[in-house]
This record gives C-alpha cells, structure tokens and sequence, in this order.
C-alpha cells in the first residue's frame, strides 16, 4: 500500500513537472527577446499607479489570507497589506522605474598586444525563480526589478498568501497587456509542494532560484534544487553595547531595531552587552518593556534585570536563546567582558545578515566593522535599515547572505551578469 501511495506521488510530481516545463521554456523565450522593448519604465509607473487605484480590492484579496491565518502567526504581519504598505510598494516600483539601466554598462575595456579589443559589459542573468512566504510586496518587488533588468521571473509564493499575490499578478498582467509586453516575463506558479520542486529542478530554464523566508525554507532551497541558489533571508541579529557610549542613545537605537517591525529579517535578535552597563541596563531596555518585549537573559543580565523589568516578561535564557530568529517580540541578552568576546559571540550565533556595535571607541568600532562577517555591519545605527529600499536601491530581490555573485540588499546591478565582448581584423592565436 506504501509502495503504491509513493509511486502515485512520484507519478504526479512527473506531470507537474512536465505541465510546469512549458511555462519554463516560455519565460526563457521571453527573456531572450526582451532586449528590444524599451517601455519598462513606462509599464512600471503605469503598474504603480493601478497598485494606488486598487488599493480596496487588493486588501479585500488580502483579508481573505488574514482570514485563514491566526493574528498570533509572526508570518501575520508579513502577510498584512495595509494602505500605507501599498503606497510603499507603489513608491518602491516608481524608484525602481527612476534608477538607470543596469544593462550594457561598461565595466572593463582593454586592447591586447595583437589588437584585439575586449570589453566586459552587463547582461541580464536570463530568468530568476524566486520562492517566498507570506510576502505579497515580494511579488512586486521582485517584478520590478526583473522586469527593470531585462530578466524574467518565474515565482512560487505559499498558499498562506495565494489570494493576495494572485491579485497582484492579475494587476502585472494588465500593466504588461497595456503596453503590449510578453505576459510569460512573469509567472506565479501554484502554490503547492510538486511546483515548488518543478522549479527548483527546472536545469536549462531558470538560471538561478532565491529563496525568501524561514530558515526552514532556504534548508529546504538548498537541499533540493538542482539549479543554482542564492540564500536570503534568515537573520539572527545582535547589537554590542561596547564598555563606553551614549546610554540615551543606545536606548533608542536598540528599540528601533527590535520593535520597529519583529517580523522582518533586520530585526534585532540578541543584545550583547559589556558588564560595564549591567547596573542601568533596565534603564536601557525601558522602551522594551513598555513594548511588552519577552527578554531571554543570562545569568549575569538576568541578575541584573530582576526586579527592575517587568517579571512576566523576563526569562532566564537557556541553549535555544542563542542563535534564534525569534520574528517577534522577543530578545536574548548576552554579558560579555569586551569585545572579544563580543566578536566571538557573534562568530558562533551569527547568520551573517546583519550586526551592529554601539559604542564611543573609535579603534573598537573599526575593530568591529573589519572583524564581523556579515553582509551588512553597522556602528552607532539600528540594524533596522538593512533594505534595498533604505539602501537606494529602489526596492530588493532579497538579502544574500552568501558571499558568490551577490551580498547584502540585492537590487538591478545585483541582478546581472556579464559577458565579453571581442571584436578583431582577422586575428588568430598562433599553435
């Protein structure tokens, strides 16, 4: 009976797979002949506009995920579309639609002895699988960029945001219909499991897949495709309180980057702090408190903390405290004697996204900035603005946190490759 059940499901995972190819093929296609429509930033301002003007039927579309899905979930927020947020996807789309080409740059020219001369210039990767969770603003996101870059797009979402990101491809589709563009430079798949797996099997097709999500998903990514990956995403964020700086800062820097928003990547994880500010570290996680954050501390910090925050809301921090993308309201503190052992900490936890030091020291700020590997290391700011958007790139296509091709906020440049270029009189290389 096993033995029948698995061969039904390897049986329809062959179909979809079959069934999926021919959307493959049709996304390369149209990647290949795409260099000659010069209107994508005309559709991608058009595209903003529509996303403004169906505002209410994009949130209807989004109540009905919220509807299936409990307000407890930290994926609820990711999830939630509200007003404020559609005006920030329209704005990113127009940014994206403003930036230059990042196409046909020059990045390198020289001529050899015998004449030849070679140039190296950019060219789209070709077509780009992206699979991500409840994020609808990623269908946007990542349209923009590809379709600004000259890639297409094929994307799997998850079933927690199937009527918000089907909404928002009907609206892609219009946009592209408007001006008379190739509709397969993007596809939303299925949501199910066997599309998840056609993609990431889809050798010869897609050039490379971009997994946005839990640290569960990338796993999953990078163990099943067959394809190249570029892993984003997963970030276990800590900040180190240094021996001197501005307590009053220091505040309000951490509560930036904890509570601004706990479901996204650069949220902050883990305080690190130097035993130096024990005695007013309830003064420095004050505005925690009042945001009702659950505080994981060791046995120094816990000591510390007793008393003086609130009890229903402090713990002491065991094996798991450490190393976590929490994604809600809630940190972990960690005592340390300096920097070192800051440094060490954050060597054995750290998911290489994002780390930040606070302190007035300048030889331990440039310590920190050259010693920490992670794509994006800060001194004296909150970690909270690790973001395409934040960072000028219009919008992102994820966070690599890898160090092949890509690393940090990926937008247009990110999405390229290049190619040489050689142009002789008749040169040959002699035996």
């Amino acid at each position: 009976m096993v033995f029948c059940f698995s061969v039904i499901i390897l049986t329809f995972a062959k179909k979809i797979r079959m069934e999926l190819s021919t959307v493959f093929k049709k996304a390369r296609l149209a990647a290949s002949g795409f260099d000659s429509f010069s209107r994508r930033d005309e559709v991608l301002n058009f595209l903003a506009d529509m996303l403004e003007s169906e505002t209410e039927w994009l949130l209807a579309a989004n109540r009905k995920d919220l509807d299936r899905m409990d307000a407890g979930n930290p994926k609820y927020d990711r999830l939630k579309l509200t007003g404020e947020r559609i005006a920030g996807m329209a704005a990113d789309m127009r940014r994206v639609a403003a930036l230059p080409s990042p196409l046909d740059r020059l990045l390198e020219e020289h001529f050899l002895a015998n004449d030849l001369q070679l140039q190296k210039v950019t060219v789209p990767i070709g077509v780009i699988g992206v699979i991500y969770e409840a994020r609808p603003n990623v269908t946007c996101d990542v349209f923009s960029l590809c379709f600004k870059s000259g890639n297409a797009c094929v994307l799997k979402g998850g079933s927690d945001a199937v009527f918000s990101n089907e909404a928002l491809m009907s609206l892609i589709h219009r946009a592209l219909a408007h001006y008379g563009a190739n509709s397969s430079m993007v596809t939303l798949l299925p949501s199910d499991r066997a599309s998840a797996h056609a993609l990431l099997t889809a050798r010869g097709w897609v050039d490379v897949v971009i997994p946005r999500g839990s640290r569960e998903l990338i796993d999953f990514v990078c163990e099943n495709a067959r394809i190249p990956v570029i892993e984003t995403g997963a970030g276990v964020v800590h900040t180190y309180l240094d021996m001197t700086c501005q307590r009053d800062m220091a505040a309000v820097i951490i509560n930036n980057a904890k509570t601004r928003r706990v479901s996204v990547c650069n949220a902050l994880d883990c305080l690190i702090v130097h035993k130096r500010w024990l005695k007013e570290l309830s003064i420095i996680m004050n505005p925690l408190a009042d945001a009702h954050v659950s505080v994981y501390a060791d046995e120094l910090s816990y000591d510390a903390l007793k008393g003086r925050y609130p009890d229903d809301l402090l713990f002491p921090a065991d094996s798991s405290s450490f190393g976590t993308e929490f994604e809600d309201y809630k940190i972990a503190v960690k005592t340390v004697n300096g920097i070192r052992e800051a440094l060490a900490h954050i060597e054995r936890y750290g998911s290489k996204h994002s780390e930040a030091i606070i302190s007035d020291d300048k030889k331990n700020i440039e310590l920190f900035l050259k010693h920490v590997d992670a794509a994006a290391v800060y001194a004296n700011a909150s970690t909270a603005f690790t973001d395409g958007a934040q960072f000028g790139m219009g919008a992102e296509i994820g966070i690599s946190t890898q160090k092949l091709h890509a690393r940090g906020p990926m937008g247009l440049k990110e999405l390229t490759s290049y190619k040489w270029v050689i142009r002789g009189n008749g040169q040959i290389r002699p035996r």
